[in-house]
């Protein structure tokens, strides 16, 4: 059984008291609000929500759950503390971490003349940083040193209202941003019960994860509702259509594509975009979400194109040209952009693509080649090594086995890696360097 305290009996806060007294642990609710104080205290939950009144009242018929609004009870009568305090957002759009600091401030003066060690665990949604802040400050004001006597984790709630209960005793996952070991491992133990898969992460991780998935979550919505209203025009199913295109899971909705790296190209993305969003069009509906997509892709070939410049190179090799990996195709290929932004900053380039080099020399597909890429044609050079070669700056637009080698190998010469070769071996070298990551 774990000692807890929870400060801020909102939501969250409400929601975790009663399932971390379900999973028997004693819990404390802490709040500056003496009638939500005063209603956990009697067993009763301070929101109205799905199954929390019965799950409140069975852990306080046991006497695992009470509240004060003493931060000094809260905390010295636990070993971890849970901060689910408000962070709303300010006029200009961050998040106002003001009341949680407040929390932080009150922990820390309890921490001082604590002689045991304490955990503060963030679930609130937070800027990523906060957590190194908060240690900081805790430090400051207690004169106690972090990973000795406090640890500070972050670990962000996934609820949604309606089912907070469901999903907290049943999680896709739980996110542990720490990095102290001690910590980590007193957490593991409250959360391994539910299940779920536990994944230790660093704090920035932890913090920015809540942001991303609400934002994709927002951007699903508005997504289908775009769909809808074009299917609606068009007297189509818009709830079939979507049923249909979620049973692909395996590019759909799959881990597929979510990669950062560089831009999309080839025959199927642009022309498909393009095709519905002039069904958009020609039928007055107006689809900023799906009208905005091209114009973001053309924005990132635009980040590598100001990066080349940042570096400063005057000699450039860039490793693939086609659109993607295991193909001579180069309809809109980015990298076809890339390299014809190169010279347009009067850099001189040099190309390698193993499938352009085949099919020059079975001369497959050359008449295209020709009509496409007569001006890059001449760059292309015959081995991967010749690129580095020739260059103080090489961009990796596609996976090459020998690319790590010589990466190691030629430390005067600049990689920038658009797609991750997932060597753990050249990530930390001084002359790599990943994009969008």
């Amino acid at each position: 059984m774990a000692s807890i305290s929870v400060f801020g009996l909102g939501y969250v806060g409400c929601v975790g008291i009663a399932c971390l007294a379900k999973l028997g642990h004693r819990v404390i609710g802490c709040d500056v609000d003496i009638n939500k104080v005063n209603r956990i205290a009697s067993g009763l939950p301070t929101i109205v929500e799905r199954d929390v009144d019965e799950v409140m009242h069975e852990g306080y018929k046991v006497g695992l759950i009470s509240a004060t609004s003493s931060p000094f009870e809260a905390v010295s009568k636990t070993d971890v503390s849970f901060l689910c305090v408000g962070t709303p957002n300010a006029a200009d759009g961050r998040l106002d971490t003001t009341y949680l600091m407040s929390a932080v401030r009150s922990i820390a003066e309890v921490i001082r003349s604590k002689s045991t060690f304490h955990i503060v665990v963030i679930r609130s949604t937070v800027p990523p940083g906060t957590n190194a802040v908060a240690a900081a400050l805790i430090e400051k004001i207690s004169g106690k040193r972090e990973g000795i006597n406090f640890a500070v984790a972050s670990n962000p709630e996934f609820l949604r209202e309606g089912m907070a209960v469901a999903d907290y005793l049943n999680p896709p996952l739980t996110v542990i941003g720490c990095e102290c070991r001690r910590a980590l491992d007193y957490l593991r133990r409250i959360y391994e019960p539910l299940g779920s898969e536990i994944i230790e992460v660093e704090p920035k991780v932890a913090e920015i994860i809540k942001f991303v998935n609400n934002s994709y979550h927002a951007l699903k919505v508005t997504f289908g509702n775009e769909i809808g209203a074009i299917c609606k025009k068009l007297d189509i199913d818009s709830h079939s259509v979507m049923e249909l295109f979620c049973k692909d899971t395996q590019l759909n909705i799959s881990p597929y594509y979510f990669k950062p790296g560089f831009a999309y190209g080839g025959s199927c993305l642009p022309k498909d975009l393009r095709g519905l969003n002039f069904l958009a069009e020609s039928n007055q509906v107006d689809v900023p979400v799906l009208s905005s997509i091209e114009c973001s892709n053309n924005v990132h070939i635009q980040r590598v194109l100001e990066r080349v410049q940042e570096i400063g190179a005057r000699s450039v090799g860039i490793i693939g040209l086609t659109f993607k990996a295991g193909t001579d195709d180069l309809r809109n290929s980015a990298a076809i952009r890339l390299a014809e932004g190169v010279l347009g900053k009067g850099c001189s380039l040099s190309i390698y693509d193993r499938y352009l080099n085949i099919a020059q020399d079975t001369e497959t597909n050359l008449r295209e080649l020709n009509r496409r890429i007569p001006h890059l044609l001449p760059l292309l050079v015959k081995n991967v090594e010749d690129v580095v070669e020739n260059s103080s700056l090489v961009i990796i637009t596609v996976r090459n086995p020998k690319m790590p080698e010589l990466i190691r190998d030629n430390p005067e010469v600049h990689f920038l890696d658009l797609v991750r070769l997932k060597d753990q071996s050249v990530e930390t070298l001084p002359n790599y360097e990943g994009f969008c990551w």
